[in-house]
C-alpha cells in the first residue's frame, strides 16, 4: 500500500523533522484504521478526507517539534540559528572554537544587522559570492575574451542560477533583502546580477508578482498549465516555445487588459531596455562575451523557469482547480529547499506570498491536517524539474513512489495513487474552464481568506495550548456572493461613519454608501470580516486587526 519514505543525508533539519513528524501521522492513520480496506477510488478517499473530524490533539512530539522550529527561527531565543550557508547545518559547531570566535561569529553580528531579516545572513554570504566570482569573471571576459573561460563562466552562473533565483523571489516578495539602512544598495543590485544570471530587469517581479500570483495558475495566467495536456512533450514544447517567443508581448498586453497601463509600460520598458543593453555590449564592447556572459544564461533560465513552473502547477484538481490547496503541491527535497529556500513549500507560499522563507515548514506542520482534508499533493525525494522529466516519459510509478500521502492519501494502493496523479494531470477543455473556475477573487480576499480557514482549523484543536491562549471554535462562512441591503446596513453601523468608504466605494456616508451600494453591488468593497455575534466589521485585509477580532473569542 505504500512506499517507505527516504530521509536523503541531505536534507535541512526542518525537512526531517517535517518527514518524521508525516510518517508519525500516516502510521498512527494505519493503527486507527487497522480494518480499513485499501482503496483505488479517489473519489471515494477524497469524500471521505474531507468529511473526517480534525485530529483534535497535537502529538506532544509534533508540538515540541514545531516550538522547535519556532524558537530556531526566533532572534531573541536561546536556540536562534541564522542561515549562513546552504549546504551546512549549525556551521559554528562544526569549526574550531578560535575560528568560530575570531572570524565566524563577529561576520555574523554584522551581518545579522547587515541583512532584511536576521536569520538571513546565508543572503550577504551570497551576494558576497556574487560579486567576488560572477562580476570580476564577467568583466574579465569583457577584456580578453577566452572560450575555455567563457565556457568555465556559463557553467558557474548555471550552478549559481537556482540559488540565486530563489533569493530574489524573497526580493520581489519582501521588497529586498537588506535592512533599511543599505536601501540604495539593495535596489541597485540587482541591475548588475540579474542579467549575469539570466534575468532581464525586473521582469521576475512583473511576471510573478504582479501577475502570477494574482492570476493563481488560473486561465488568465501566462504561465498556467491548464489549457495542457501536463504529461504530454509536445504539450510541453509548446508551453514553453511561447513563453519564449511571445512573454515580451503577451506580459505588458496582459496589463494593457487589466487596464493597468503604467505597470503595463514599465514591464515592456524593462523587458526591451535589458535586451537593448545586450545589443550594446554585443555590437560595441565585445560580442562573444555578450553571448556567455548574458545571452546563453539567459536562455538557460528561462527554460528552467518554464520547467519548474510546469511542475510546480502540474498536478490540478479537475473539480477544484482554483484552490491553492489542489493546484500546486509541496516538496520534501533537498534542491529545493536546501538550495533554494525551501522553495519546495509552493502550496505554502501561493497561500500567503509574503510568508518567509523560514516559516513555511513551521506553517505546514500546524497545518498539515488542513492541507490533507483539502487533499494537497505532497512529494518528497524529487525536485520539481524531475517531476516535469518524470511527466514527460509518463512515469508514474516514481511519482506514486515519492509522494508522501496526506490524510485519507493513505488508503491508497501504488495504483490507486497513480490513476490519482495521472487524473490531475488532464488538460481542461475551454467549456471545463468556464464552469469550474470562478471569478478571480482579489488577492486581499484570498489572503483573509487563507488567515479565516487556518484560524478556524487552529481553533478546533486543543493541541497543547492553555485555557489562555486556546481559541473557541467558531462558525466559518466564506461567500463570493453580495450582502444583502439589510446586512450591509449592519456592516455600516459596525464600522460607523468614518468606515464607509472602507465599505462602498467612492462612500461619504453611511446613507451614500446605502445608495451606492443599491445602485451596483459591485461598489462593494472586499474583502469583508463580519462577526455577526459581536456586532463588529473589519474591512480590508488587515492581518493585526483580524486577528484581535478572532482573539476577542477566547
Amino acid at each position: 500500500m505504500t512506499s517507505a519514505l527516504v530521509y536523503d543525508r541531505g536534507l535541512t533539519r526542518a525537512d526531517y523533522i517535517v518527514l518524521k513528524n508525516l510518517e508519525n501521522d500516516i502510521a498512527q492513520r494505519r493503527d486507527g484504521h487497522s480494518d480499513a480496506k485499501v482503496d483505488n477510488d479517489w473519489d471515494h478517499v477524497s469524500s471521505e478526507s474531507r468529511t473526517e473530524p480534525q485530529q483534535s490533539e497535537e502529538t506532544d512530539s509534533a508540538a515540541k517539534d514545531i516550538a522547535l522550529l519556532k524558537s530556531m527561527r526566533n532572534p531573541a531565543d536561546a536556540h536562534f540559528e541564522p542561515t549562513i550557508f546552504v549546504s551546512i547545518d549549525d556551521l559554528p559547531s562544526r569549526l574550531p572554537k578560535s575560528v568560530n570566535k575570531l572570524l565566524l561569529q563577529p561576520f555574523i553580528s554584522w551581518a545579522r544587522k547587515t541583512a532584511r531579516y536576521e536569520t538571513d545572513v546565508v543572503f550577504i554570504v551570497h551576494l558576497i559570492l556574487y560579486f567576488t566570482t560572477s562580476v570580476p569573471s564577467a568583466i574579465l571576459l569583457f577584456r580578453n575574451f577566452n572560450l575555455l573561460h567563457g565556457i568555465l563562466h556559463v557553467i558557474m552562473q548555471a550552478y549559481y542560477v537556482g540559488t540565486y533565483t530563489l533569493m530574489m523571489h524573497q526580493h520581489i516578495h519582501q521588497r529586498g533583502v537588506l535592512s533599511k539602512k543599505y536601501a540604495t544598495f539593495d535596489k541597485l543590485f540587482p541591475y548588475i546580477t540579474d542579467p549575469l544570471m539570466g534575468h532581464t530587469w525586473n521582469s521576475y517581479y512583473y511576471h510573478h508578482v504582479k501577475h502570477h500570483h494574482v492570476e493563481g495558475n488560473g486561465p488568465d495566467d501566462l504561465s498556467s498549465t491548464v489549457r495542457y495536456q501536463r504529461d504530454d512533450i509536445f504539450h510541453f514544447l509548446h508551453y514553453v516555445g511561447r513563453f519564449f517567443c511571445l512573454i515580451w508581448l503577451d506580459l505588458p498586453m496582459y496589463f494593457a487588459r487589466k487596464g493597468r497601463w503604467g505597470v503595463a509600460m514599465r514591464a515592456a520598458g524593462c523587458e526591451f531596455g535589458t535586451y537593448l543593453f545586450y545589443y550594446t555590449m554585443a555590437t560595441f564592447v565585445n560580442k562573444k562575451a555578450t553571448i556567455f556572459v548574458y545571452i546563453i544564461p539567459f536562455l538557460l533560465l528561462r527554460l528552467g523557469l518554464m520547467a519548474g513552473n510546469w511542475g510546480q502547477h502540474a498536478f490540478v484538481d479537475p473539480d477544484e482547480p482554483d484552490s491553492d490547496y489542489r493546484s500546486s503541491i509541496t516538496l520534501v527535497d533537498v534542491a529545493s529547499n536546501r538550495f533554494c529556500f525551501n522553495d519546495g513549500y509552493h502550496t505554502s507560499h501561493h497561500l500567503n506570498p509574503r510568508r518567509h522563507w523560514r516559516d513555511h515548514p513551521i506553517h505546514f506542520l500546524e497545518q498539515r491536517n488542513t492541507y490533507g482534508k483539502e487533499a494537497a499533493i505532497l512529494f518528497h525525494n524529487i525536485d520539481f524539474l524531475m517531476i516535469t522529466y518524470r511527466l514527460m516519459v509518463k512515469d508514474y510509478d516514481t511519482l506514486a513512489k515519492c509522494m508522501v500521502p496526506l490524510g485519507a492519501q493513505a488508503d491508497l494502493t501504488m495504483e490507486g495513487r497513480v490513476e490519482f496523479l495521472k487524473r490531475l494531470t488532464r488538460k481542461f477543455s475551454e467549456e471545463d474552464i468556464r464552469k469550474k473556475f470562478k471569478k478571480q477573487a482579489s488577492p486581499a480576499s484570498v489572503r483573509v481568506s487563507n488567515l479565516l480557514k487556518q484560524a478556524s482549523t487552529s481553533a478546533q484543536k486543543s493541541a497543547t495550548q492553555d485555557a489562555e491562549t486556546r481559541r473557541e471554535p467558531f462558525e466559518l462562512n466564506i461567500t463570493e456572493d453580495a450582502p444583502t441591503v439589510d446586512q450591509v446596513q449592519t456592516i455600516l453601523e459596525y464600522v460607523g461613519q468614518s468606515g464607509a468608504a472602507q465599505v462602498v466605494k467612492g462612500a461619504r456616508d453611511d446613507k451614500d454608501a446605502l445608495k451606492k451600494f443599491k445602485e451596483n453591488k459591485e461598489n462593494l468593497l472586499r474583502p469583508l470580516t463580519v462577526d455577526w455575534s459581536n456586532g463588529k466589521a473589519i474591512a480590508g485585509d488587515n492581518e493585526s486587526e483580524i486577528l484581535k477580532l478572532l482573539n476577542a473569542q477566547k
